[in-house]
């Protein structure tokens, strides 16, 4: 069985090397079990650092915490460009869209080579790889959810694995590629992306999906708390979902459930509304951040859907970027995403705004110490795995 992300035995070793004192570690076979001791290990790393990227932000300034919550975007494969927007801005993330992918494998790990200005802490870089539908990587053949949920989980399994795979020699850190939305209708926006048709079909192969990403890419789940309930396109709109939280519990709710409980470090938010539960997107409400931590017991990094998504659905409450970001912190959200309508001078905005927001309280200090904390651990954890390094620089490139 392969290991989720967050427990690798890199991970491990690099706990070790950041706090000054190791563990021994035996490697198992693959399909070993997993012996009870090894357990104990992971805990112990993973509390490991939580300590060290405790004690990272708490030597920050409030502007270095605000900066490491956000995710950026500039629509550029230069990478000197690049390597001066990350200097520039500090910001703790980037994605990937297509402007940013050269046609080849050696150009793109030039690209994540310079967004990672420093290896020893590398930026959270992330893609969306779903495949299908949602693809930035050209030479991704891998089956996608279109064909993967008529198959049986260990599809979804194996073909997430070599999807990781890719996402990983490009020097990737994050794929925001794991869709536990579900629906049965074909007309639905969501339907071609999810990866099942029904709660329990769709948690299947959640958690097989994250199972096959292991260690080599952190898995996302997306688009919380569930586009398939919810008619209509998110990128031009807010989705409006009739279910009520017990409704959403009893179906719904069953792959994010199983996608955490496999071991996803990272939960996206979708600009989804649940009126039953909470009128406001659930990127902007506390109470579905609570619902998460609470109810279904997420620890890990929740990011936004892109703020931009918000602007482009007309509405006027949501046309300041800047002001959604500090609502999206505030609510609980540990990372915030800019895409559409992004330019270089977004991210610092946003930056100056979260600060500026902590400092006078509309988000308390704690939250923003709590975000940033969170987003530093996982950073730690690449660089302990040696994704800050670019790995598989002199691999052979895809046929």
């Amino acid at each position: 069985m392969r290991t989720p992300f967050r427990w690798t035995i890199a991970g491990v070793i690099g706990v070790a090397l950041i706090v000054g004192a190791a563990a021994p570690a035996t490697a198992e076979p693959a399909d070993a079990p997993e012996p009870q001791g090894t357990v104990v290990v992971q805990a112990a790393a993973d509390e490991a650092f939580a300590a060290e990227a405790s004690r990272r932000v708490a030597a920050m300034s409030t502007r270095e915490r605000a900066a490491t919550v956000v995710m950026g975007h500039v629509p550029t494969a230069d990478p000197a460009a690049l390597s001066g927007y990350m200097q520039a801005t500090g910001i703790g993330g980037f994605i990937l869209m297509g402007a940013n992918v050269p046609g080849s494998e050696d150009a793109l790990r030039a690209v994540t080579a310079a967004l990672t200005t420093d290896p020893a802490l590398p930026p959270l870089i992330a893609i969306d790889q779903e495949g299908g539908d949602v693809s930035r990587l050209p030479w991704d053949a891998f089956p996608s959810a279109v064909t993967l949920k008529g198959q049986p989980a260990a599809a979804a399994q194996e073909a997430f694995a070599g999807r990781a795979a890719l996402v990983q020699r490009a020097g990737i850190g994050v794929n925001f590629g794991v869709v536990a939305d579900t629906t049965s209708d074909p007309s639905m926006f969501i339907y071609r992306r999810a990866l099942g048709t029904s709660p329990d079909a769709a948690a299947e192969r959640v958690s097989a999906a994250v199972a096959g990403e292991g260690s080599e890419a952190a898995s996302t789940l997306k688009h919380f708390p569930g586009h398939g309930s919810a008619p209509g396109d998110s990128h031009a709109g807010i989705p409006v979902s009739s279910l009520t939280l017990d409704a959403w519990a009893a179906t719904d709710a069953a792959p994010f459930a199983a996608g955490i409980d496999a071991g996803a470090p990272l939960l996206m938010f979708g600009h989804l509304s649940f009126p039953a539960v909470d009128a406001a997107p659930a990127t902007l409400s506390a109470e579905w951040h609570r619902i998460a931590r609470e109810e279904l017991g997420f620890t890990g990094v929740s990011v936004t859907d892109d703020l931009g998504m918000l602007q482009a659905s007309g509405n006027p409450a949501y046309a300041d970027p800047t002001a959604n970001a500090v609502a999206a912190i505030a609510a609980g959200s540990d990372m915030v995403l800019a895409v559409v309508y992004s330019s270089a001078e977004t991210a610092p905005r946003m930056v100056d705004g979260i600060a500026a927001a902590a400092d006078a309280g509309t988000i308390p200090p704690e939250r923003l110490e709590e975000a940033a904390t969170r987003v530093m651990a996982l950073r730690l954890q690449l660089a302990a795995d040696g994704r800050g390094l670019v790995p598989c620089a002199d691999c052979a490139p895809v046929g």
